[in-house]
């Protein structure tokens, strides 16, 4: 069942901060059940099968995913951690994450919905204190907020994902081009 998360970021812990979408206009929503909750910690690979869960979840889902975010927006723009989202990430990463399993049929990763939370914390922390903070980057997408790392040749990648931002601002680039330009 695909609910359309996307995960061009480079990063789980980034494309979990890449939920709230729009954060500087229309702010949509990912995690508005715990079906859709659940629906992104599959998709997305953390876990290959969970246990229903509840508004809590969704609750504790989203103040770390704004923990996340907020971590992330002080590292890229070299301030100081706020303390109290440092908290919350750090109190989260406390938890008992995902615990991988080998089965008959090979790994297999079964989780609640806390345990999934727990994973994407500690992979938050492990970004947030790794080599790869220097490559973080925001989509330069004036409607997009997602931050994703920045591999590639010369750091020059200017869009979280070419399909979903990239090709929409060079089509209206285009657009406003063939408008300027004199009729042939």
């Amino acid at each position: 069942m695909n609910l359309d998360h996307v995960f061009v970021c480079g990063n789980p812990a980034l494309d979990f901060a890449a939920t709230l979408r729009a954060r500087r206009s229309v702010r949509f929503e990912m995690f508005v059940s715990p079906e859709r909750l659940n629906a992104w910690y599959l998709e997305s690979g953390l876990v290959d099968a969970i246990t229903p869960g509840d508004e809590g979840d969704v609750r504790a889902a989203t103040t770390v995913r704004e923990a996340v975010y907020r971590l992330v927006t002080n590292r890229r723009t070299d301030e100081e951690f706020d303390r109290e989202a440092l908290a919350v990430l750090n109190g989260a990463a406390r938890e008992t994450p995902v615990t991988p399993q080998l089965s008959v049929t090979g790994r297999h990763n079964e989780a609640t919905p806390g345990q999934a939370l727990a994973t994407v914390a500690r992979l938050a922390v492990e970004l947030l204190s790794g080599p790869d903070v220097p490559l973080l980057k925001e989509c330069e997408n004036p409607e997009c907020t997602r931050v994703y790392i920045d591999r590639s040749r010369g750091m020059r990648r200017q869009w979280c994902g070419m399909e979903s931002c990239g090709n929409r601002i060079k089509a209206a680039a285009y657009r406003a081009r063939k408008k300027t330009s004199p009729a042939a």
